[in-house]
């Protein structure tokens, strides 16, 4: 047996220590060597075994072998990690969980199936009448001279003639769901996950005023004659025709607004700030205080972007995120950990997935009972 072969067995049996890991990447990153034949027949050999590798992984192993050894992985085309190939194969089905973990490391425990989210979104007419919208519904209603328009994910209303309808409608997404909004003045909302929007029909008065639980990115039209406003909680957003996310949940300890272009005014109570391109501001639920900070924007909107993307996040926030979009449960039985989280994955990727790639990056294991996710001891 080589000396390839005791590694490889050792890393499987999660007997390896950190020293052999280590030389364990060393001989698959080789882009030259005597053993490099012997390591692409055993790998692809598995890979022909079913394991599969979706495109998207060669960024996952990139990150992995950067970890190890960054400046040679970066010079490497993927070609020459056709060795590690089954590292990806492996991390995307569950199977074993490669190079970010401690020695012992043992597999997640799961059992069943949970899908991603996606396009489903209740809207409640001024009427009280509720409407089932989803991804592949393609409808037209009518509510006085306002023509309601659904076509998959997105809902469009269209004015016809000058009379204005009255009244409010409200769309509603539940865990799992989100939806896309074009509001009678053009203005365009993604509404995320367990969210809602009430707005009226027509925008007659001296303002644009909607009411936001929950999340939703706004591309504002500009009408300098009447301010768009955003009321969420006790904060309201005055919007000079500009792109914004706004983050409200219940569960979340502060209410953020974050700018993406143009301006924003934010003030909550005697508070009130003007925000830059860039900026995020952050009202504590608890205290009262507006403060002001630099976003991370590819974290902010990676959501409209179909992603999870973890910069420094602790678990209980990646979770809470996931228990939004998966509509799962979940229970914490670790207690609170510091450990911070880095690393982005796809929101169209089963929970599994998510959980293989949060055990491979960190200390916790995780269970999936039903519609319930347990964070192990």
């Amino acid at each position: 047996m080589t000396r390839f072969d005791t590694l490889w067995e050792g890393y499987i049996a999660g007997t390896l220590n950190g020293e052999e890991v280590k030389e364990l990447l060393e001989m698959i990153s080789q882009e030259e060597g005597p053993l490099q034949d012997n390591i692409h027949a055993l790998l692809e050999d598995q890979l022909l075994e079913g394991m599969a590798v979706a495109g998207d992984k060669e960024l996952i192993l990139q990150r992995i072998m950067e970890q190890v050894r960054p400046a040679k992985v970066r010079r490497m085309y993927f070609k020459r990690w056709a060795a590690a190939a089954v590292i990806l194969a492996l991390l995307s089905t569950g199977a074993y969980l490669w190079f970010l973990q401690a020695p012992g490391h043992k597999l997640a425990v799961v059992s069943g199936k949970i899908a991603a989210g996606g396009d489903k979104a209740i809207l409640t007419l001024a009427d009280g009448a509720e409407v089932t919208l989803d991804s592949s519904g393609s409808k037209v209603m009518q509510q006085g001279n306002i023509a309601i328009h659904q076509h998959n994910g997105q809902l469009q209303y269209t004015l016809h003639g000058t009379e204005h309808s009255v009244g409010n409608n409200t769309l509603t997404t539940p865990k799992g769901g989100q939806f896309k909004v074009i509001l009678p003045d053009g203005t365009s909302v993604w509404l995320n996950s367990a969210s809602s929007l009430q707005y009226p029909v027509a925008f007659t008065g001296k303002e644009r005023l909607v009411t936001l639980t929950g999340q939703a990115y706004f591309e504002v039209a500009a009408n300098t004659s009447q301010p768009f406003k955003v009321k969420v909680n006790d904060m309201e957003v005055q919007v000079l025709g500009t792109g914004f996310d706004i983050m409200a949940y219940g569960d979340e300890q502060a209410v953020r607004t974050t700018l993406v272009t143009g301006a924003v005014k934010v003030a909550a109570g005697r508070e009130n700030a003007l925000l830059k391109p860039g900026q995020q501001a952050r009202l504590n639920k608890g205290q009262g205080t507006l403060t002001i900070k630099e976003a991370d924007l590819s974290k902010v909107l990676a959501w409209k972007s179909g992603l999870f993307v973890f910069n420094n996040t602790d678990l209980q926030t990646i979770m809470r995120e996931i228990a939004r979009w998966y509509d799962v449960e979940i229970i914490n039985e670790a207690g609170v950990g510091t450990k911070l989280y880095g690393g982005s994955i796809s929101r169209k990727k089963d929970l599994r997935d998510v959980l293989n790639l949060l055990e491979s990056g960190g200390t916790n294991h995780f269970k999936i009972e039903g519609r319930k996710v347990i964070i192990l001891k």
